[in-house]
Parts: C-alpha cells; structure tokens; sequence
C-alpha cells in the first residue's frame, strides 16, 4: 500500500518517531491516521465550519486526495472501496526487528486486488 505520498510521509515521520522514541518501526498507525485527518481538514474547509449535516453531506459527494491514495464515501459513510486488509507475517526468523523495517516479512493477504503474497497455513494438501 506504498501509495505515492507514503514513502515521503514514512520518512519524515519515521524520524520523528525515532526521536521520541515511541512507534520503533515507524509505521504503525503514522499514514492512515494522516489520512483521516487530511480528510477531516477538507471537508471543513470546504464547508467552512463544523457543521455534522454539511459535512457528512460533503464528504458523501467528494474524493478526498490522501497520503493514502482518494479515499471516497459510500451513502452511509462507509469507504466506497473499502482498505481493511488481512495481513499475515510470513518467514520471520529470530527477534531482531530490522527483520520487520521494510515490510517484507507482512504479506497482504485480502483483498484480492491489494494482495501481495498467498496465505500461508498448514495442511493446505488437505484442502
């Protein structure tokens, strides 16, 4: 899910995590909190206020640009294409989390169209 602003938005953040020592690979939570708030910051911009009926209204007929990619909404708020992913950590060998830094060892896998390796379970000759 390295969308185009993500890679610029990890390293900065990234560092900053570092140097508050918390988040130790630095990207936990860091780019779809940004991108939620990028959304919020939009559409009360647009709107010009906080007002729930505008916003909702607001949010349900627009493309928001994230660092996430364009997150739109559906009639009843939810993601029109929605981005929760099952993710399986794949070939992990010892403690050392560097192991963990590039994302090698998390393999998306569901949705279809975002998976980036097969699920990997036992017995699947049994299947």
């Amino acid at each position: 899910m390295m969308f185009s602003d993500v890679r610029q938005f990890l390293n900065r953040y990234q560092e900053l995590a570092a140097a508050a020592n918390v988040d130790l690979l630095g990207h936990y939570m860091g780019p779809l909190a940004y991108a939620q708030m990028q959304v919020i910051a939009q559409a009360v911009e647009a709107v010009g206020g906080f007002d729930d009926a505008k916003l909702a209204a607001y949010a349900r007929s627009t493309v928001f640009p994230t660092v996430m990619g364009d997150v739109r909404f559906g009639a009843k708020g939810e993601w029109a294409e929605p981005r929760v992913l099952q993710v399986q950590f794949q070939g992990i060998n010892g403690h050392d989390v560097e192991q963990f830094r590039n994302g090698s060892r998390q393999a998306v896998v569901f949705p279809p169209e975002m998976a980036s390796g097969p699920l990997v379970y036992p017995y699947a000759a049994a299947l």
